[in-house]
């Protein structure tokens, strides 16, 4: 297990994305209270740029992975503690003996999530990022060169514990899930609607632990049909591996479309653990 940092080559200018997007003053402490002035329309259009920049990046990794190599990618995006690592190791568990998995594992520091993956026996890359909160295609770029695309029929991303950031930086997956937990409140949905209006399924975890928190599921269901329409939805306990099962038929037919399931109508139902 190799371990990639922030420094990719791969990357577009992020610093001049933040300086466009939060217009950082070198040499001021004083932090800017709006994103954008009356004249800051060239510095919109330079920050545009970039982020055009990392979708291309994207799109051309999607191409690269899935339709050249034939692997399946599915990125899980959420807040550190939501229950990413658990519910990919309950799906890791479940797989078929044969299937040949790799998981790229997005951090700020440390190992210890690649760490349990290591423990399944699957192709792990840790990819720590320092101060940045996301991963971006560059840095997927990089950990690919740990893998065998050839040898590989599954991949799963894990990003950077965030529910704000990874938004606007798609990785060339088939499809992204959102994982939020009960323990985070039941107003997680409504106070994050971007992050899921730029995934493709969400689950609600720690179903167990809804009413020792005092967290309506109901109500987190019902807040996500009201921010995203149509997504998929799960509710799981994923330490448990209650209602895991759902979310892997659901994957399963994703891998079986064989194409990305974003920009596809959503079911309207709700998959119940």
């Amino acid at each position: 297990m190799r371990h990639v940092h922030a420094h990719s080559t791969h990357r577009p200018p992020i610093d001049h994305l933040f300086a466009a997007l939060f217009g950082r003053r070198e040499a001021s402490p004083v932090a800017r209270t709006h994103r954008f002035g009356h004249d800051d329309a060239a510095e919109t259009e330079t920050g545009d740029d970039v982020l055009a920049e990392f979708r291309a990046q994207a799109r051309d990794l999607h191409e690269r992975i899935v339709h050249e190599h034939g692997v399946f990618v599915a990125e899980f995006l959420g807040a550190t503690g939501s229950g990413k690592t658990t519910l990919v190791e309950r799906l890791i568990e479940r797989a078929p003996a044969d299937e040949r998995i790799g998981v790229i594992v997005g951090d700020v520091a440390g190992d210890d999530d690649a760490s349990r993956y290591r423990d399944h026996g699957v192709a792990v890359t840790n990819v720590t990022t320092g101060k940045e909160c996301h991963l971006d295609p560059g840095l997927i770029e990089d950990a690919l060169a740990d893998f065998d695309l050839h040898a590989l029929d599954t991949l799963y991303v894990e990003n950077v514990g965030n529910m704000v950031c990874p938004a606007d930086f798609p990785l060339g997956a088939q499809l992204r899930v959102l994982v939020v937990s009960t323990t985070e409140g039941d107003d997680v949905v409504r106070k994050h609607p971007l992050l899921f209006q730029a995934c493709d399924a969400a689950v609600v975890n720690k179903a167990d632990l809804a009413d020792a928190v005092g967290a309506d599921i109901d109500r987190m269901a019902a807040d996500v049909a009201d921010v995203a329409p149509g997504m998929d939805l799960f509710r799981t306990s994923a330490r448990d591996g209650d209602g895991v099962e759902p979310l892997a038929s659901f994957l399963d037919g994703v891998r079986a479309g064989g194409h990305d399931h974003h920009g596809h109508p959503h079911g309207a139902d709700e998959h119940l653990g």
